[in-house]
């Protein structure tokens, strides 16, 4: 009796192991995100669909930023292919600008020759959640089901997650170029901030955005 007595885990015993298991999950839980963040950067789905979906960025007094226009480039490339008829740019404005984001997106469109009928701008959201229920909602008066996303490669799988649970039947054709995909830094850099943003998304299902904007800046 006094040796099996002995033999028995103490309470420290205990919470030792819940504390490691509970470190082992957490490290399961981020590194597995973190690879579905890489893996679906590399997506390049061409598959047709209803609309293409360009999430916004920033723009200057209707110029889009360089990241802006790699967005833009890869929307109009899957348009002169045929992958759809429409092509939607999202996002709104702060305060002080003239043009939303999307506006600028449609300028930038309209002036290399897509037509401005093909076109589709959705000027509200202030991130990337919002902006994509406002998407989600034109795309739905319209009866369109389908939407390609594009944004940047590591945004791709948290703007994928966010249009699914809004109702949209989405994939992701990444941006394989402009700043944020040239320097390996970067790229390691956006890959922990969207692995921060979607955990804390799944979490609360509110946007991250605002949130780990600091840790790019």
């Amino acid at each position: 009796m006094g040796t099996a007595e002995r033999s028995k885990p103490s309470v420290a015993s205990w919470v030792r192991r819940i504390v490691f298991g509970t470190v082992l999950v957490l490290v399961a839980l981020i590194g597995g995100t973190a690879f579905r963040v890489w893996q679906v950067a590399r997506d390049n789905d061409r598959t047709p669909a209803d609309v293409i979906v360009v999430l916004g960025a920033a723009q200057y007094n209707g110029k889009p930023s360089d990241i802006y226009a790699a967005r833009l480039a890869k929307a109009k490339q899957l348009y002169d292919t045929g992958v759809a008829k429409t092509i939607v740019t999202a996002g709104g404005k702060k305060a002080e600008d003239n043009y939303t984001e999307a506006r600028a997106g449609q300028l930038w469109l309209t002036r290399r020759g897509v037509p401005a009928s093909a076109t589709l701008a959705v000027g509200e959201g202030s991130d990337t959640l919002r902006s994509l229920r406002a998407v989600a909602q034109q795309v739905e008066a319209r009866g369109w089901r389908t939407a390609v996303l594009v944004s940047d490669p590591w945004h791709s799988f948290r703007a994928r997650t966010m249009a699914g649970d809004l109702g949209l039947d989405a994939w992701t054709a990444p941006t394989h170029s402009g700043p944020i995909v040239q320097e390996r830094v970067t790229q390691v850099r956006y890959i922990v901030r969207e692995t921060g943003a979607l955990l804390y998304y799944r979490l609360t299902k509110t946007p991250a955005d605002d949130l780990f904007a600091t840790f790019l800046s």
